[in-house]
């Protein structure tokens, strides 16, 4: 008995054979529109690089970061001769009680086309000295010049952020601030009013109060100058984040500001010293008052899923192709490419005037309708345009949601991801390959 093999029609291999090597070239024209999206990305660096630029001209004009630090109580003192005169050197003394009553009110700037917040905060601060405590130093009663006494207090961008004079008070008088000229306790930017202590007054309570209105820009911070520290920090800020060594005591309880209070007791530095002023803005804490512009940072995330994208509209194109046996040429595919990668410079431009949402909502639909026009006016089906149309939404609405979910992006990316490719699984069983 004669047994018979089927040789498959040369016109048969012929067509599969194309049809897969039309499948690898879509495929790899997909990582070639890949590419341009690597030059968005830099746009969009650029872009947002340019409006930090604008942040910081406008901050440079106004006033940048503040950071408050202090009052601190300053006393001179004689330190070692060198054989004719003695050399001048200074106690630092830090509060038993730093009470910071703090609001800040926004104020908009604009350059160009970005918008810049600056604010005016009015700042009423109290430190509470129980005692001085001088027996602490390790430097002889007889040589501390209490007669030159100082209360200092430290500003980050004093010349632009403070625009009135500063009086301290104690007891029943005021004392004018000046700016601390002294270049050799490495101070910074800091003003200093002059207090005429005496030794007896070291065993006494000593409440001093300073307020004063200052400018600044992006961020306030307030450094704790004290054993303990209290700070309440108010005002009608939309969106503040806070920052520095330690997260408010009592979370924000308005819904349109900022109404939050900060408590820190004091580990890390001495309450007395000597010599050399040490830095305590490390352990600074506040707020940063910026607007909140994702804008740039989300459109990058989006551009990151670009070659998904790509890959799954050329997939849907494909299956079109094969099951209805309407061809596409690879022109076509690659000009639908173009538009989605288009998609991003629309989106980013946009995004710039009307913020991200609405912008991918417009950039979704101008680009969704390109492409269905395109694919319905060639195949001559209006339900291939609306089938297009369908995959399309379902794609860039899966990417919005992947970007509102940052900390869930991984787990619905392999979600949908898996879902995707049993799609694809389920309408390509039936190619004949």
């Amino acid at each position: 008995m004669e047994t018979s093999t089927v040789i498959p029609a040369a016109g048969s291999l012929f067509e599969k054979g194309k049809l897969f090597l039309k499948a690898v070239i879509i495929f790899v024209m997909a990582f070639f529109l890949w590419i341009p999206t690597h030059i968005i990305r830099e746009v969009i660096k650029e872009r947002e690089n340019r409006q930090k630029e604008a942040i910081e001209e406008v901050s440079s004009k106004w006033a940048g970061r503040q950071t408050i630090t202090g009052p601190i109580l300053v006393i001179p003192y004689n330190g070692a001769s060198n054989g004719m005169t003695y050399q001048k050197k200074y106690a630092w003394f830090m509060a038993d009680l730093l009470d910071i009553n703090s609001s800040v009110s926004p104020q908009k700037r604009h350059r160009g086309i970005y918008d810049v917040v600056v604010y005016q905060g009015d700042i009423s601060i109290t430190a509470k000295f129980n005692e001085i405590k001088f027996k602490e130093l390790n430097v002889p009663a007889v040589n501390l010049l209490w007669s030159e006494a100082k209360l200092l207090l430290q500003i980050s961008d004093l010349s632009r952020g403070i625009n009135e004079e500063l009086y301290i008070k104690w007891k029943d008088s005021s004392f004018i601030c000046q700016p601390w000229a002294e270049t050799t306790a490495n101070v910074g930017d800091a003003l200093f009013a002059s207090i005429p202590l005496k030794e007896e007054n070291a065993d006494t309570q000593n409440v001093f109060t300073v307020q004063l209105s200052l400018h600044g820009s992006q961020q306030l911070m307030f450094s704790p100058a004290a054993r303990e520290t209290k700070i309440q920090l108010t005002g009608n800020w939309p969106d503040p984040s806070f920052t520095g060594i330690k997260l408010p005591e009592v979370p924000n309880t308005s819904d349109s500001g900022i109404n939050v209070k900060w408590k820190y007791l004091n580990r890390n530095n001495p309450m007395v010293w000597n010599d050399q002023f040490i830095n305590l803005q490390p352990s600074a804490m506040g707020a940063n008052l910026i607007i909140p512009v994702d804008g740039y940072d989300k459109t990058e995330r989006s551009v990151k899923y670009a070659l998904l994208c790509i890959i799954l509209t050329f997939a849907a194109f494909f299956l079109i192709e094969t099951i209805y046996k309407r061809n596409l040429h690879l022109i076509q595919y690659g000009l639908a490419g173009l538009a989605l990668v288009l998609f991003y410079t629309l989106l980013l431009s946009v995004s710039e005037y009307t913020g991200f949402n609405l912008a991918y909502l417009i950039a979704g639909v101008a680009t969704i309708g390109l492409v269905a026009w395109f694919v319905g006016s060639i195949m001559k089906s209006s339900k291939l345009a609306v089938f297009i149309s369908f995959v399309l939404t379902v794609v860039y609405g899966y990417i919005f949601t992947i970007i509102q979910l940052q900390d869930y992006s991984l787990l619905m990316g392999s979600i949908g991801l898996f879902i995707a490719l049993g799609i694809i699984m389920y309408f390509s069983r039936k190619l004949q390959w």
